[in-house]
């Protein structure tokens, strides 16, 4: 068995850069070819998944910044109705209220 091992190893030895006696040649070929083939579609699958991602996270930005601006306007319009001034507007035309005159106002001490 060794020295069949042997021999086989002189005779690929001498015609090894010519000649082989494997059949695996087509075999490699092909599996090269095809994980050259797979990463390619990976790579195209990848970068479509990518540029998904990025397209929906600048309509997200789009998004959140339009949501901010509305925040903000909310906070400013929050603020112009708890105005004093717009308090006693509201009270004086919607509820008729008033600031008594001097006559109509009772002093009561205990």
């Amino acid at each position: 068995m060794i020295e069949r091992l042997d021999h086989w190893f002189s005779v690929m030895r001498r015609e090894w850069p010519f000649k082989l006696r494997f059949r695996l040649w087509p075999l490699i070929i092909l599996a090269l070819f095809l994980a050259c083939m797979f990463t390619a579609l990976a790579v195209v699958a990848t970068t479509h998944m990518t540029r998904t991602q990025f397209a929906q996270l600048q309509r997200l930005e789009q998004e959140k910044n339009q949501l901010q601006t509305e925040w903000g306007q909310l906070l400013l319009e929050e603020g112009a109705w708890s105005t004093p001034a717009r308090v006693e507007q509201i009270a004086t035309e919607r509820l008729e209220m008033r600031i008594p005159d001097v006559d109509d106002v009772e002093v009561i001490r205990p």
